[in-house]
């Protein structure tokens, strides 16, 4: 009669099979393969581990062997299992990555599984899996800008630092115009949304106008100062630089964040500054709007009330946007800066030297 190798375990080899076997987050046959050495451990043979499990004689002793072999680690791995033979070969999945890196398709400008199937001679699926092992993805395309501003160090330093180290007895705003909100309304009714079925809306619309949203955001409180208007010359920005004077206490400084549109620096908004002397302008590098956190105010108000909202008149979508903003300010929550001067300039000093690389190619 055969007799199943002993099993002796030392108090920290217990106390770790134990954990094992009453932990819920591992695998089930994890902690299974814990329990059939701990029987093992109190002497019981494959049979009797077999029964008290449910389980089979020939998997009790399979694991027992597997731990006197190579110890709680082995319990964690599983033996290779043979599967289906391989059918793409080496050389098919180093053409299918060329082809996707360096290569076009001829009457498109990226490639689909469809087309690299058809191109490669594989299926779809295999195309997927290749894509997938090797972290390529055509079908997306991420867009980008380098400034060309020759101040941008200058002015990147500056804005940033507004807003990580604001000054005190001081407001810093972020300041813009979302213009040409157009005032939409639908050429028919839509449905509600219901259990099983979406929302329903009518692809076309009638325009009834459009209006423009001065807004500035305070970087510290999260609260928004707001004008709507029609238009957006110099004459209302200065009318909304009068609102902004009014509401902010007179003992404090404003440090105004705002980008380089001509409105910004028509000659009687720079002699009305001249009389302001606590306004203090502090421009974005050109074609560097990402650095304004209203554009990220701007950017709610468009998903949450302007994209799906049905305006009949100009006067009901300023309603609707001034409804929005008074929301807001019941209980602002700031956007929080947390990028360093010095990491946006590391990155965008890699971003130029691929792009000339690129260009020199």
């Amino acid at each position: 009669m055969r007799v199943a190798a002993p099993v002796e375990l030392s108090p920290e080899q217990r106390a770790t099979l134990e954990r094992m076997a009453r932990q819920r987050s591992l695998p089930l046959r994890v902690v299974e393969r814990a329990r059939i050495v701990l029987l093992a451990a109190d002497g019981l043979e494959n049979k009797q581990i077999a029964r008290r499990l449910h389980s089979t004689p020939e998997k009790a002793a399979r694991w027992r062997k597997r731990f006197l072999a190579g110890g709680i680690t082995d319990l964690q791995k599983d033996a290779p299992r043979p599967g289906k033979p391989r059918t793409i070969t080496d050389q098919e999945v180093k053409n299918v990555v060329e082809m996707t890196l360096h290569h076009k398709p001829a009457n498109a400008t990226h490639w689909s599984t469809r087309t690299m199937a058809r191109a490669a001679g594989i299926s779809e699926a295999s195309v997927r899996r290749i894509w997938r092992a090797h972290g390529l993805k055509p079908h997306r395309l991420r867009t980008f800008k380098l400034s060309r501003d020759p101040k941008f160090t200058e002015k990147l330093e500056d804005i940033v630092g507004l807003y990580l180290n604001p000054p005190e007895h001081a407001m810093v705003l972020c300041a813009d115009e979302k213009s040409q909100i157009q005032v939409l309304d639908r050429t028919q009714p839509g449905l509600p949304m219901k259990k099983g079925r979406c929302g329903t809306m009518t692809h076309d619309y009638k325009r009834n106008g459009t209006a423009t949203l001065f807004a500035a955001l305070d970087a510290l409180e999260g609260e928004v100062i707001s004008m709507c208007n029609d238009r957006h010359r110099h004459q209302e920005w200065l009318k909304f630089l009068r609102v902004i004077d009014d509401i902010v206490p007179p003992q404090k400084q404003i440090h105004m964040i705002v980008d380089s549109y001509a409105t910004h620096k028509h000659p009687k908004v720079q002699r009305w500054l001249s009389r302001h002397p606590r306004f203090h302008m502090h421009f974005t590098p050109t074609g560097c709007s990402w650095l304004n956190m209203v554009e990220r105010f701007f950017r709610d108000l468009t998903e949450n009330r302007l994209r799906r909202g049905i305006f009949r008149s100009i006067e009901e979508l300023i309603e609707a946007i001034g409804d929005y903003i008074d929301h807001h300010n019941e209980n602002p929550k700031p956007f929080i800066w947390t990028a360093k001067a010095t990491d946006i300039l590391e990155k965008v000093k890699r971003a130029r030297t691929a792009l000339h690389n690129r260009q020199s190619a």
